[in-house]
């Protein structure tokens, strides 16, 4: 058992290590995973060690993949920060299954053990710096809840820098110096997005617009 601890322990640091080269979000999210994995397997070789000295024949329960939480809300007061993640019977969880760890700027969830199952969320780049001392989590009726404390008492637009950026990138695709293009840049979002009911909508109003403007019967080719 000494000699699997060992190996088990150098992968972890190794892991560690790549954790910290890591540029992509996928990838660390892959390494975070696997991290808890080996944390989780070296924790329970002692456990499995004293059972087989006492010749227990129950074994430890079994622990399936990890599943990446993608569904959550969120809302903010002065001070934090919430995010709520819905998973059904998590209180029923020893309070050390729900583990959440904080950096300035990011958080990851573990949930171990739920149903057979661990469950993960990565939050990187959060939108502004967070008090670690102050953050925490609490466990609710089939549901987590995140807070993140707040260095600055200020509303975050969003969570995270990547959304912030993907706004103002959407928003500069509209907000031009000419109105006309603005509109029809508006246009164009709103007819490849609507369904068939939409789209003769504003092809009616464009047929309109132009037989006004006495320039033909030209249907908006977006």
């Amino acid at each position: 058992m000494a000699s699997a601890r060992e190996e088990l322990e150098k992968d972890l640091e190794e892991v560690k290590e790549l954790m910290k080269k890591a540029t992509r979000k996928r990838v660390y999210d892959i390494l975070i995973a696997e991290k808890y994995k080996l944390e989780m397997e070296i924790k329970n070789l002692p456990a499995i060690k004293i059972k087989e000295e006492a010749m227990e024949e129950e074994k430890p329960p079994t622990v399936g993949y990890t599943v990446k939480i993608n569904s959550y809300g969120w809302d903010q007061s002065d001070k934090f920060v919430k995010i709520y993640i819905t998973l059904n019977g998590v209180q029923q969880l020893p309070a050390e299954n729900v583990q959440v760890h904080f950096t300035e700027r990011s958080f990851d969830l573990l949930v171990k053990n739920l149903n057979g199952k661990n469950y993960s969320m990565t939050f990187n780049n959060l939108l502004k710096p967070i008090s670690v001392e102050g953050s925490s989590r609490k466990i609710k009726t089939d549901m987590i809840l995140v807070l993140c404390k707040k260095k600055q008492d200020e509303k975050w637009d969003c969570l995270t820098q990547v959304e912030k950026e993907s706004k103002e990138k959407e928003k500069a695709s509209y907000d031009t110096s000419d109105p006309g293009e603005g509109l029809m840049n508006l246009l164009k979002k709103m007819y490849a997005e609507g369904d068939d009911e939409m789209k003769r909508t504003i092809n009616k109003a464009w047929v309109e617009s132009r037989e006004k403007q006495g320039k033909g019967d030209i249907p908006l080719d977006i």
